[in-house]
């Protein structure tokens, strides 16, 4: 049960990060945020990557195996990155309509895959 509830919250830490470290350049492009200088944007930005850390340490914590988890310390980071590229993917499809995706992305993901994969070779 604590690797499901691991996942599922790197998954949602993750929808808050994609939206911090990206959701301005949407802002922007939707011309609310087209005035605001820099340091507003990374204070909103930080606003919402606040969510992203609250979600992401106790997950790791959770998760981790020196703390009763399933996971070590590799593994952790490897669900992490593939997490956050499938994430960023789903949100740049649904949100961002004008970037698409190339074959050679989805090359890039069936590494992640194959990256999962090993790291979880005993």
């Amino acid at each position: 049960m604590r690797g499901i509830w691991t996942i599922l919250m790197l998954v949602c830490s993750n929808v808050f990060m994609t939206f911090a470290w990206y959701g301005h350049l949407k802002l922007n492009e939707m011309k609310i945020s087209t005035g605001w200088p820099l340091i507003l944007v990374i204070l909103f930005s930080w606003g919402i990557a606040f969510f992203e850390y609250c979600l992401t340490v106790p997950a790791n914590r959770i998760g981790f195996s020196g703390n009763g988890g399933p996971f070590n310390l590799l593994q952790l980071k490897v669900i992490q990155e593939a997490i956050s590229l499938t994430v960023f993917t789903l949100i740049v499809m649904l949100v961002f309509k004008g970037e698409s995706i190339h074959w050679n992305h989805l090359v890039a993901f069936g590494c992640l895959v194959l990256a999962v994969f090993f790291a979880f070779l005993k």
